[in-house]
Parts: C-alpha cells; sequence; structure tokens
C-alpha cells in the first residue's frame, strides 16, 4: 500500500519526488545530506569535521501486541536507522498522538519501556510533546526522531555505493513482518503451522534490532573505503532495501534469488498470510554495501557475535538496471514499492483470525 493511492503506507517515489523533495525549506549549505528517497538519515556538518546524524520514524503502539512489545518498536526501529551511519544514536524526541481509549496505568507502562529500551542502548529523551486526541484509532501513536554527532568524515549514508560492490544482509528476511502477523494472529498460526513456529515467530520479534550489526561491520571495516553504505530492511522488505540503496546511489543490481536468507518459521508464516518474504517488512537486518575481498572478514566477525550474514549479489553499472536471478535465469525485479504484510494484516483481522 502507498499513501494517496490506497490511503495507506508511505508515499511512493513518485510523490516524494513530485511533492516533497522541491519544497523541502531553505536551502542550507551545511546540510550535507538532505532528503532524498531511500535515505533515511540525514547528516548536517557542524564544523571542525564533526556531524550530525538525524532521522525520524512513526511510533508504534499496537494493542494486539503489547504494551512492551510496541515501545521495543517504537525504540528500536529508529535506532535502525541511526545503526545505518555506522554509530549508536545518541538523543530521542518523541511526539505522542495517543488515543483517547489509552488509560494513564497503560500510558505509564508503554512509557516505562520506552525510557527502558533508550537507556539500554544510551539514548537520552531530550524532549517532545504528549497528548490524546479523539478519534485516534491507529497503531501509530505519533512519531519520533533520533540525533547523534560523529566525525563526519566516517558517517555513512545509504547512497554511497558504488558498482562491483557486494551486497551483504544479516540475519534473515521478513523478521518483524511474521514475528508481528504470528504475535496478532496467535491462535490462527498455533492450529495451522503447530506451536513450535508461533514460539520461534515470537523470539524473532527481539532480533529485530540491527544496531548490533552495524557496529560489529564498523568495529572491521573502515566507513567509506571498504564498508560503503548501509541501509536498515523496513517497508518493501530485503529486495525493497536493495532497490532503494541502488537508486540511491546511482546503480544497477544483480542479486541471487537463493542467497536470499529466510528462516523456516518467516516462511511458513509468510505462506499461511500469502505474502513474499522477499518483500515484507524486515527490520532486523542490515543491508551493507561492502568493497569486494572483505566480505569473508565481515561475515566471520558478525558470526563471532552469533549474527549471520549473507552475500545476496552485487551493484552493476545504473544501465544494467535490477535484474534477480531466479533458477538460473536472470530477469528484470519488479518493485512497485507495496509491501504485502499490510494488506495481508487488515486481511486477516478482517476475516475474524485470532
Amino acid at each position: 500500500m502507498s499513501a494517496f493511492e490506497d490511503k495507506s503506507g508511505k508515499v511512493a517515489a513518485g510523490t516524494f519526488k513530485d511533492v516533497l523533495l522541491p519544497q523541502s525549506g531553505a536551502q542550507r549549505e551545511e546540510v550535507q545530506v538532505g532528503p532524498q528517497f531511500g535515505v533515511d538519515t540525514a547528516v548536517i556538518n557542524l564544523g571542525n569535521n564533526l556531524g550530525m546524524a538525524v532521522s525520524s520514524d512513526p511510533l508504534s503502539l499496537i494493542p494486539s501486541i503489547g504494551l512492551q512489545e510496541s515501545a521495543w518498536l517504537s525504540v528500536h526501529l529508529l535506532a535502525n536507522d541511526m545503526a545505518s551511519t555506522g554509530f549508536a544514536p545518541m538523543y530521542a524526541q518523541f511526539v505522542l498522538n495517543l488515543p483517547t481509549s489509552l488509560s494513564l496505568e497503560s500510558f505509564k507502562e508503554y512509557w516505562h519501556y520506552i525510557h527502558q529500551y533508550c537507556q539500554d542502548i544510551g539514548v537520552a529523551i531530550t524532549g517532545g510533546h504528549t497528548g490524546q486526541i479523539e478519534g485516534q484509532n491507529s497503531t501509530i501513536s505519533g512519531g519520533g526522531t533520533m540525533f547523534l554527532t560523529a566525525p563526519l568524515s566516517e558517517i555513512l549514508t545509504s547512497n554511497k555505493a558504488e558498482p562491483g560492490d557486494l551486497l551483504i544482509v544479516t540475519k534473515d528476511t521478513a523478521l518483524v513482518s511474521t514475528s508481528i502477523l504470528a504475535m496478532s494472529f496467535p491462535e490462527t498460526v498455533k492450529n495451522k503451522l503447530g506451536k513450535e513456529v508461533w514460539e520461534k515467530s515470537c523470539e524473532n520479534f527481539y532480533r529485530t534490532s540491527s544496531l548490533p550489526d552495524a557496529l560489529a561491520a564498523k568495529e572491521v571495516l573502515p566507513s567509506k573505503t571498504d564498508l560503503k553504505a548501509m541501509h536498515d530492511v523496513t517497508e518493501g522488505g530485503v529486495l525493497g532495501a536493495i532497490c532503494e540503496m541502488a537508486g540511491a546511489s546511482g546503480c544497477g543490481f544483480r542479486v541471487y534469488d537463493d542467497t536470499l536468507p529466510v528462516g523456516e518459521a518467516q516462511r511458513q508464516i509468510a505462506a499461511l498470510f500469502d505474502i513474499d518474504h522477499r518483500f515484507s517488512v524486515g527490520a532486523g537486518s542490515m543491508l551493507m554495501a561492502v568493497k569486494p575481498g572483505n566480505e569473508q572478514q565481515i561475515i566471520d566477525h558478525l558470526a563471532s557475535k552469533a549474527i549471520r550474514a549473507t552475500v545476496v549479489g552485487e551493484m552493476t553499472a545504473k544501465e544494467d538496471g535490477f535484474t534477480i536471478v531466479e533458477h538460473d535465469k536472470e530477469k528484470p525485479l519488479l518493485f512497485d514499492g507495496k509491501d504485502p504484510y499490510w494488506e495481508a494484516f487488515f486481511k486477516a483481522y478482517k476475516a475474524g483470525w485470532l
């Protein structure tokens, strides 16, 4: 789904380009990386090789999975964007537009976990705005922004990949989408796929931070020379993230379908809800563009921290386009920007799945 087309989800690339990008306020020379489709983090030059990275995302409040889990998503989806710089977030601002049905006791619980998860990753909450709004029944409870400062010359963005770079994906596809579906419709998943698949999917929920992945990569490869770019996997899944990174970097790519990492629980839940795991929300995975010759070093280092990493393809020249190899046949990869997760969730909800 996409905003103003199916009335849900993020705006499509065309809307971003036509409406948002031409009208982005004043032009300031210190903005080194500003609004760009497929680039989640802005970078501002503060002088003396000090840069500030900034990223914003919606906050989650999803009754079907619980307040603690919603707080986890709210904090870590923001932190995942920040992680793509190669550094950990430092500060956060939260704007909470809460439903009137949320009690003070429930809010206290939700905010306790927001505080805890920020504290765990070293993020200071520096302000924001909190209120209740009549008619607010969305699973989006507002928005947040995270900030960090770091050496400007070392801050990574997703638009710096180059032809020849290898594409590495951490963990598995569709981690968060299949987890939320399993947690939201537990009886259906247990009855149709078994308790073991449901339990594994619930465990996967807390694998949806990609901050450890990014920081580990930065430990072994220098930024911008060997570790060229990173992009956390969100709407559109792993293949959507590759499309975004390639588009932002002015590259094409070739990806090999049989190398895309997917766990058995994710595969089964994706099939049950009729979604393509390759294009489904995949928070917890990090996409990395790495200079050839460095791939085994980063794979081994991540493995030492119990993080799976897989080479899934390579960047190519822009004129080569977006291609995928399936069953030894190369063909164009067509992606309309629509993540199948959202439709699957609401379809199951309307069908009365439990």
